[in-house]
């Protein structure tokens, strides 16, 4: 996520020796630890333990796929919806939780019987018609009403299904996937999903992954988008209006769909023009891009105050500038196809993306890394971006403060002098690699920038990312 102005101010320079285990097996170590706390024979857990957002995403389950059929009126402003979530059990459970704020329920069934459920806040507690065993498969399906009404985040910032003059601006992070379709709603939980949209044929709904399918009839159009890569729920939208649509195919073979409110469409060309050699460069950079497709969302919703880096298609309130559409790309590798297992860990999103723009800048006839470390630096202690350490925020309120952007960039400049650029820039592109469509954490990170430099690293790592107030140079 890059903010505007509304979340943190940045400074305009960042706007927006133990054995190494591989971990091979990411997707089975995503699926157990979703899990979360539980206690035995009660059912699954309210939430995965995240220390800033206690009540976000369910234990005792894994969902492997998600498809959600929805019919929105942007005159209304109401949304129909139907969710069917292929799941797994991790425990036995007699009952589980799904994460779904307002909304009326109309419907809900396990494996096509009627299922019990009652609401307590932003818990669906559901009680399936019997017990599911440990490791069983089950189908969950959840038929929903109502005007979505977008959540506020501890910071201030609204986040969710919110409303814009032709249609929504949909954007979940951290919470508020749950303000539209009933979810697993945390990045240690990542599902493959279908979202089939229907709204006003003027309008048009665009998604996540691959465009599938298009119809028009009576009045409506239907689309429908296929994300097949593993994604965190707070990555997917379903963002509606007016918008100018451009498709084509990069040199690559990489489908690329962008969708432009006409009011951004001059402003916005110059910047997407740049996509295609963008996503080039990040890729020599930090590998593969991750996903089948890649593009756009230009709202014109300037009051939202950020961009987010919405799974193979950000999303941006306005324009971008060519800053913004880097760091929201690079985030498809950080954030995205790496994601994270605690909010506290951020830094591991934000920090890369950020640095991701100091380094296209060098690379580009702009300022050196170095010197926008030493712009930053030479900030006073008593500046925002020395307020806390990047590595643990401390609440759900500072995750998009200035420190855990531009501090954990500057912790990543110092990981690049002290390994060198060869070892630094292998560093990034084996943990892109070996998480991907995975998880990962600041520990394995440090892990594994010390078993390719063959370098300790602690103190830098505690230094950088969780020494409290301004650090010393080395």
């Amino acid at each position: 996520m890059r903010q505007s102005g509304r979340k943190s101010v940045r400074p305009a320079a960042v706007l927006r020796r133990e054995a190494f285990v591989a971990t091979v097996p990411v997707a089975v170590a995503a699926l157990l630890a979703a899990a979360g706390p539980a206690s035995a024979g009660t059912g699954g857990a309210s939430g995965v333990g995240d220390p800033y957002f206690p009540l976000a995403g369910n234990g005792g389950y894994h969902v492997d796929h998600y498809d959600l059929t929805l019919r929105y009126d942007t005159g209304s402003r109401h949304l129909d919806g139907t969710a069917v979530l292929t799941a797994r059990a991790t425990q036995r459970l007699p009952r589980f939780d799904l994460d779904l704020s307002g909304l009326k329920i109309t419907g809900l069934t396990v494996d096509h019987a009627k299922a019990d459920f009652r609401r307590d806040g932003q818990e669906l507690v559901v009680t399936p018609h019997r017990t599911l065993r440990q490791g069983e498969e089950f189908q969950v399906k959840v038929v929903y009403r109502g005007t979505p009404k977008q959540v506020t985040d501890p910071d201030g910032s609204a986040d969710g299904w919110i409303p814009t003059d032709d249609g929504a601006f949909v954007a979940g992070e951290p919470q508020g996937a749950m303000t539209w379709f009933p979810a697993n709603n945390h990045p240690k939980d990542k599902s493959s999903y279908d979202i089939t949209i229907t709204v006003p044929k003027d309008r048009t709904a665009v998604s996540n992954g691959v465009l599938v399918g298009r119809r028009t009839a009576h009045g409506y159009t239907t689309f429908h988008w296929r994300q097949a890569e593993p994604m965190a729920a707070y990555l997917a939208t379903a963002t509606v209006g007016k918008f100018q649509v451009q498709q084509y195919t990069t040199r690559d073979g990489l489908h690329v769909y962008n969708a432009v409110d006409p009011r951004e469409a001059s402003a916005a060309a110059p910047v997407l023009k740049k996509l295609p050699s963008v996503l080039e460069w990040e890729s020599k950079l930090f590998g593969p891009y991750p996903f089948r497709s890649a593009g756009s969302i230009v709202d014109k919703a300037e009051s939202v105050g950020y961009a987010l880096e919405t799974q193979s298609r950000p999303l941006y309130d306005r324009a971008p500038d060519l800053s913004t559409l880097v760091h929201e790309n690079a985030h498809q590798w950080f954030g995205d196809s790496v994601s994270l297992t605690s909010w506290k860990d951020i830094w591991l999103n934000e920090g890369f993306a950020t640095y991701a723009e100091w380094l296209y800048s060098e690379q580009h006839g702009g300022d050196s890394a170095q010197k926008t470390f030493d712009t930053l630096y030479a900030l006073p202690a008593s500046n925002d971006l020395w307020a806390f350490p990047p590595g643990d925020p401390g609440s759900g309120a500072n995750i998009f403060g200035t420190p855990v952007y531009a501090r954990g960039a500057m912790a990543l400049h110092e990981l690049r002098k002290a390994v060198g650029d060869r070892t630094f820039y292998r560093i990034l592109r084996t943990w892109a690699g070996r998480h991907r469509n995975g998880h990962g954490t600041t520990a394995e990170f440090e892990r594994l920038a010390e078993w390719e430099s063959g370098k300790s690293l602690h103190p830098l790592f505690t230094t950088w990312l969780y020494a409290p107030g301004k650090p010393n140079k080395a």
